[in-house]
């Protein structure tokens, strides 16, 4: 694919410098720490024409007032930790986490290989003082053909596969890297809805293993964020807020769509358009009093340009009027 420019596109009108960032709530009574990810920009590839360039992506996400990023698909921001530690201080931001997409299920055989990518991320994300590895299952269908890659319900077998080489992941990621996992359930992968997910934590050690609850998709899944917040609290080590457009979930589910065309369609939304209500669920989050990290992460890919910058806007608004 051709790379990205590193700079902005100059047909464009943006202009995050020249507008004022909203200014912070002052004092506001939250241990939650609120970003954003080059997912809410459309990125879902280190190198895709259609992506807006990386110096754009932190141009504007520090323009619309946020402090957090996470690193996105390895490769898409500097991979270098002196260039990219330049490049966010300048523009006053920091690294909450990396990302990885892994296939444990499979078993000891994919460990090597899985570790490899995994070192890769760890490594970035802690030379940019992150804390977190935020790991996401592998697709049971393609997420852009709808191809069937296996079965989407897992074996007696591959549930002990995912549950005991994920915990293996979690503790080498401390030992080695002093991050935590946060395990992302994901629409199209086996760890999705309310059924596998309390499968998994009730499976998995609470020192080694924390869930990433990504509001949007376990809403696309059907589950409900502050049930599992109040039920499971001590294992949410991470939030990711999204919301779904319910019709268009109705359709493709309905249709059997899969996750990219769904997404292309518009099923994640800007908030607070959507469900679940982000309001409720950050009300359960400060309930449990700890730190936490909760990244606006809205799929949106592919996606012209221009869209992304205004979202952020009234995105980081409509958050600072939840409190956040």
């Amino acid at each position: 694919m051709t790379k990205p420019s590193p700079q902005p596109s100059p047909q464009t009108s943006y202009q995050p410098s020249s507008q004022p960032s909203p200014s912070p709530t002052p004092s506001a009574p939250t241990r939650i720490r609120v970003g954003s990810a080059p997912d809410s920009w459309g990125v879902w590839f280190p190198d895709d024409p259609r992506q807006v360039p990386w110096r754009r992506f932190l141009d504007e996400v520090a323009g619309a007032g946020y402090e957090w990023i996470e690193l996105g698909p390895y490769g898409y921001l500097p991979t270098d930790p002196a260039v990219l530690a330049e490049e966010t201080a300048r523009r006053g931001l920091r690294v909450s986490a990396g990302t990885v997409f892994t296939g444990l299920h499979h078993g000891p055989d994919v460990w090597d290989r899985t570790w490899a990518h995994v070192a890769e991320n760890a490594a970035l994300a802690r030379a940019m003082g992150a804390g977190h590895l935020v790991v996401i299952p592998s697709f049971w269908r393609d997420d852009r053909t709808g191809e069937v890659l296996e079965e989407p319900v897992l074996t007696a077998g591959q549930w002990r596969d995912l549950t005991r080489l994920t915990e293996r992941l979690g503790r080498e990621v401390r030992e080695r890297y002093g991050l935590r996992i946060v395990v992302h359930p994901h629409a199209d992968t086996h760890l999705d809805g309310e059924e596998s997910v309390t499968r998994f934590l009730d499976a998995t050690d609470p020192e080694a293993v924390s869930l990433c609850l990504d509001t949007g998709h376990y809403a696309y899944a059907g589950g409900d964020s502050v049930e599992l917040i109040e039920t499971y609290g001590e294992r949410i080590g991470y939030l990711h807020l999204k919301q779904v457009d319910p019709a268009v979930l109705a359709e493709v589910v309905a249709e059997g769509t899969p996750f990219g065309p769904a997404v292309a369609r518009g099923v994640m939304c800007e908030p607070p358009s959507g469900v679940p209500a982000l309001e409720p669920v950050l009300a359960a989050a400060r309930a449990l009093d700890v730190d936490l990290f909760a990244i606006v992460e809205q799929d949106m890919y592919p996606c012209a340009p221009d869209v992304p910058y205004p979202i952020a806007l009234r995105t980081r608004r409509f958050l600072r009027s939840c409190g956040v």
